[in-house]
């Protein structure tokens, strides 16, 4: 049985992560930490509120005992400068790593990234710079396992829907075609980007940048 800490659950990664949790045999306690409550009443779960992520320390004493970190907070970079996208990006993950480093360096730690990425912190992307420097400071932080998933399109399941209302009239458009894009190994759904997390708990994969077809094979491992 495992306890997790999960952020971004209300968004449509977040949320997806959350319901399979909160349905998987082997999750046994769940902790969200977001800005906003997300409403929801479970007794495997419970709810911490934080305006600043970066400020994380400050709950330092409610984050013992468990197992794993799945951080799926993010934001799109469209009109942000690179300072502004790298405090909420960079910064926050940071931080959560720091605390939860201290507090237990054995966790494992999950952070949704995106297809594209750039591991090399020097290409033109001003995002995929970002999310670059983020992965590898997780990567080198020193848990004792760390993935860095990079979802491209990711289907929504279980009535999600995403917080950006352009991604929602896409999604919409798009519905009748679900099935044929399931087929895709390079296309993902919420419920299976969930199941790739709670699998990792227990499955030592050797790639550790998942793109969508390692993330949907390791659901299945």
């Amino acid at each position: 049985m495992n306890s997790v800490i999960i952020t971004g659950s209300t968004g449509m990664v977040g949320k997806g992560v959350l319901l399979e949790c909160l349905d998987h045999p082997e999750i046994e306690k769940i902790l969200v930490i977001n800005r906003s409550s997300i409403g929801m009443k479970h007794p495997k779960l419970k709810e911490l509120l934080i305006k600043d992520f970066t400020k994380i320390d400050s709950l330092k004493d409610q984050l013992n005992g468990y197992d794993a970190c799945f951080f799926c907070m993010g934001i799109s970079a469209i009109g942000m400068d690179e300072k502004a996208y790298a405090s909420i990006t960079f910064d926050t993950v940071k931080s959560f790593c720091d605390v939860l480093y201290a507090v237990n360096p054995k966790m494992i730690f999950n952070y949704v990234s995106g297809t594209g990425t750039d591991s090399s912190e020097k290409g033109s992307s001003m995002w995929a710079r970002i999310k670059g420097k983020t992965e590898n400071y997780v990567i080198a932080k020193g848990f004792r396992d760390a993935y860095l998933f990079r979802p491209g399109i990711i289907i929504p399941e279980r009535n999600i829907e995403s917080n950006v209302g352009w991604y929602n009239t896409m999604y919409k458009i798009t519905r009748p075609l679900f099935p044929l894009f399931k087929k895709s190994k390079n296309v993902t759904t919420t419920t299976v980007l969930g199941l790739a997390m709670i699998k990792s708990l227990t499955v030592d994969f050797k790639t550790k940048h998942l793109e969508n077809k390692d993330i949907n094979t390791l659901a299945q491992a």
